[in-house]
């Protein structure tokens, strides 16, 4: 069929390779839409297809993979959830704001799909009730956010692969992922910390996600604006790749860094180290020995200590 389509090509300068440019030449009507066989028809298909290879690579984020292997920490899982409501009151203000707009309108489910509620309840189990002030909001977050403001108030219509990427992952995978936080943190069996993936108004996942899907193949958008749907879907998970891998590094250097979280504790702990190595009173009418007369082996660690340090300098020096 290329070769057919090479020999149809004789004045005009030679276009583009089909596959390089697949919605420019659909978009020609000089040339007949059969020239694309291997694009989907249904936008649902084609954003399936296109986020395959983004979609594994997110599944592979070392943050994830230890999610799903449950070797969870109640921190990382208090980081990501918080993240999570930062990106999800973004994108559904966003949401709210083009509801009536026909480039969205056929996706809009607020009592079935909606997580702020969900997630505010589970930042008051995570956080406490002034979970507002505590909750952290990191750069990748922030970067999330910024994207969804910038889609939500000039191009509403990508807002389909914000919320296809979000939305049907939340009622596939996370329902996976709602079992596995529950074993690995011991949580409560009633689903206490955990609304975020309960959806109580979807009597079944599979259905909706079928109805959902109808209705964005119902959507009327142009070769352009359906491509442009499509890398933007790709951006979205992106994005989350670009989350958990700071989400990893900030609980990589947690132990290191000493958490701010944490300092409290820390300097009880420092405190009561300091009250340890304080001299205890000695009985009237007889001298108090010094802390390294009664150990030489610190005395004998503090030496070495300091030899090490020197050698150390002298070899940076070089």
């Amino acid at each position: 069929m290329a070769a057919d389509q090479d020999s149809r090509a004789v004045t005009p300068p030679p276009r583009a390779p089909p596959i390089a440019h697949p919605l420019r030449i659909k978009s020609d009507p000089a040339e007949p839409s059969q020239m694309l066989p291997s694009m989907p028809q249904d936008l649902s298909e084609a954003l399936k297809e296109a986020t395959k290879e983004v979609h594994t690579q997110a599944e592979n984020a070392e943050f994830m993979k230890n999610f799903q292997k449950g070797e969870l920490t109640r921190e990382g899982f208090k980081l990501v959830m918080a993240s999570l409501y930062h990106i999800y009151v973004a994108l559904e203000e966003e949401i709210e704001r083009n509801k009536e707009n026909p480039v969205y309108t056929p996706l809009y489910f607020p009592e079935e799909l909606h997580r702020r509620a969900a997630l505010e309840q589970d930042m008051a189990f995570w956080y406490g009730p002034r979970w507002q002030e505590a909750i952290p909001y990191t750069q990748a977050t922030k970067r999330y956010v910024q994207r969804l403001q910038e889609v939500g108030r000039a191009e509403p219509e990508l807002l389909v692969a914000h919320a296809y990427t979000r939305y049907l992952g939340d009622l596939s995978g996370g329902q996976v992922l709602k079992k596995i936080a529950q074993k690995a943190l011991n949580l409560p069996s009633s689903g206490e910390g955990l609304a975020f993936f309960t959806f109580p108004n979807i009597a079944s996942a599979t259905k909706f996600k079928q109805l959902y899907r109808s209705r964005m193949n119902t959507l009327e958008m142009t070769p352009e604006v359906r491509q442009r749907v499509l890398d933007e879907a790709k951006t979205a998970f992106l994005l989350n790749i670009q989350l958990f891998e700071e989400l990893q590094g900030l609980l990589t250097q947690k132990p290191k860094d000493h958490d701010p979280s944490q300092g409290p504790d820390l300097h009880r702990r420092a405190g009561s180290k300091a009250q340890d190595l304080a001299p205890a009173k000695a009985p009237r009418g007889k001298p108090q020995p010094s802390v390294l007369s009664q150990a030489p082996l610190l005395r004998w660690v503090l030496t070495l200590s300091f030899l090490v340090a020197t050698v150390a300098v002298g070899l940076y020096a070089m």
